[in-house]
């Protein structure tokens, strides 16, 4: 009998593990455009990865290992999503973050490639930013995964400027 519950309890754990943060429930967003209007307005490779889920080959975006002080915005809407006091080097390849700001990403459970990841997309737009993990090693636990071609990078320095 223990060793049923035993069984019962590490397959209800497992199974947690594995859900997205948020539910699959259709979403609406902001900023809404056609096919079309996200073609003319992105190049094809931002197109790729924000409109079709790509992914860009990893240690070749231009902020992996980008660490000023600023904001990191969707490079399809301009919403901010991280702010650099968030992001470190996690040696994977891609840009990482700790956290994002509150409201601005949908967690969504992807289950493509034969596996169960949850990719994060823009609150605002929609678009593919990248996959969050459960295995960050800061006081969150979390390593958001994000594709550099899908940020855009606002300096600390051009904020107070404009201040």
């Amino acid at each position: 009998m223990l060793t049923i519950l035993i069984i019962f309890l590490s397959l209800i754990s497992c199974h947690s593990q594995n859900k997205p943060m948020d539910s699959n429930k259709k979403t609406t967003y902001n900023v809404n455009k056609t096919d079309e209007e996200w073609r003319n307005i992105l190049t094809d490779e931002e197109y790729r990865i924000l409109r079709e889920k790509g992914t860009e080959r990893p240690h070749t975006g231009k902020y992996n290992l980008h660490f000023e002080k600023g904001n990191y915005n969707c490079a399809a809407c301009g919403q901010t999503l991280f702010d650099s006091n968030t992001k470190f080097d996690a040696h994977c390849g891609w840009p990482s973050f700790d956290d994002a700001l509150e409201g601005t990403i949908t967690y969504v459970e992807d289950r493509s490639l034969g596996m169960v990841r949850t990719e994060i997309l823009c609150s605002n737009c929609g678009s593919h930013l990248g996959h969050v993990f459960k295995d960050g090693p800061t006081d969150t636990g979390l390593r958001y995964c994000v594709n550099s071609v899908s940020l855009d990078f606002e300096s600390k320095t051009k904020q107070n400027s404009e201040d």
